[in-house]
């Protein structure tokens, strides 16, 4: 089944690279802005939306954006960094400590620096204008919606299929680990076509230094082509 092709995803915090080959391989691509805040552990404000994976110091550890405490159930789009903490300039200082020697660096320091010094308070705003900002400079083409802009109900599988709908789309791109969560037979019982994203990676950078799952930051620095064009079969 062709047709326009529509993919899902929480703002992440400048994500992995799989995140944008989900992009690239959408007509549409929805800011799952509205859903619920995601919490790591027991009432932690720690996940994907507002922290990721970088080597500093060697080797892969987490920087992000620190968040103010939430009730639970309150959505992404009303999350606020905490600017209190200098997180923005010590974000700029890690990468500065870890990637000045890798080859694109002061092109892509130069290209970051406003997307993280922006003065943007929130969290879910923050994200998505920096991964619109990437996915252009990665020839990126997809047109992006929010949730919170779009006429969506449900839950769930339920919600997925409304916003497919509602962003005028007829096929559902899903990631490699939505499988866990959503009921396949009900995509295809709406009239939507399911598809997998299947990502896998090719390496980058020095031989022998490549960590799958990395902010999309170490391929920019390392590497930065267009993933047509660095991925062509991807």
């Amino acid at each position: 089944m062709s047709g326009v092709v529509c993919a899902i995803h929480q703002p992440n915090f400048f994500p992995w690279l799989g995140y944008f080959d989900k992009i690239r391989r959408a007509d549409r691509f929805v800011f799952l802005d509205a859903a619920d805040y995601p919490r790591a552990g027991s009432g932690g404000m720690g996940s994907f939306t507002n922290r990721v994976k970088l080597v500093i110091a060697g080797e892969p550890r987490w920087v992000g954006a620190p968040v103010r405490r939430l009730s639970l159930g309150a959505a992404i789009n009303t999350a606020l960094v905490d600017d209190s903490q200098p997180w923005r300039a010590k974000l700029m200082r890690s990468l500065e400590g870890s990637y000045s020697k890798a080859p694109r660096y002061a092109q892509t320091m130069a290209f970051l620096e406003p997307l993280v010094v922006n003065g943007e308070s929130g969290l879910a705003a923050l994200n998505m204008n920096a991964i619109r900002a990437i996915a252009e400079r990665l020839g990126l083409t997809t047109r992006f919606l929010r949730q919170s802009e779009l006429s969506a109900a449900g839950a769930a599988t339920e919600l997925l299929i409304s916003l497919v709908r509602a962003a005028g789309a007829e096929v559902y791109l899903a990631g490699g680990g939505a499988g866990a969560y959503q009921d396949d037979d009900a995509f295809g019982a709406a009239g939507i076509d399911l598809r997998y994203q299947g990502f896998v990676p090719a390496p980058y950078g020095p031989p022998g230094r490549f960590t799958p799952g990395l902010s999309v930051i170490d391929y920019l620095m390392f590497d930065g082509r267009p993933l047509a064009e660095a991925f062509p079969d991807g």
